[in-house]
């Protein structure tokens, strides 16, 4: 048992600072991640959507969604497709999952000409229900 007397030199007195040097680089390499990320998120291409006025849908289930274009072209999540195509690929997608959401992405300058055709398309395809989607009103 050691019973002699302690003394602290400068050299060897113990920190009582934090070091948040670590702790810095963590979080910037975090922002960095969700940087990184975030536009991965948003689904579709990108479209300037309409504002309303409603409540914001629960959905367990990834839907198919459906973007219109200003200049009228159409796109299933980011992929291009023409009108023509749209019901054999949307009908193909619901023989796995019969009850997958459809929602539609119209663009605000997009003619409502445009939104009628596809709603019309995925009719015949058998689809009855169809979400459009809109930003909340400002």
């Amino acid at each position: 048992m050691w019973a002699g007397q302690s003394k602290w030199d400068k050299e060897t007195e113990p920190m009582g600072e934090i070091n948040v040097t670590p702790l810095v680089d963590v979080m910037l390499v975090l922002l960095i991640i969700f940087m990184v990320t975030a536009p991965l998120l948003t689904q579709g291409v990108n479209v300037d959507l309409p504002d309303a006025d409603s409540p914001a849908m629960q959905q367990n289930v990834e839907p198919v969604v459906i973007s219109i274009h200003k200049n009228g072209k159409i796109y299933i999540q980011k992929h291009q497709i023409k009108l023509k195509k749209l019901a054999p690929r949307i009908s193909a997608m619901r023989k796995n999952k019969p009850n997958l959401p459809v929602f539609i992405r119209g663009d605000a300058k997009t003619a409502y000409e445009h939104i009628a055709q596809v709603m019309s398309t995925l009719e015949q395809a058998g689809i009855k229900k169809v979400g459009l989607v809109t930003e909340p009103g400002r």
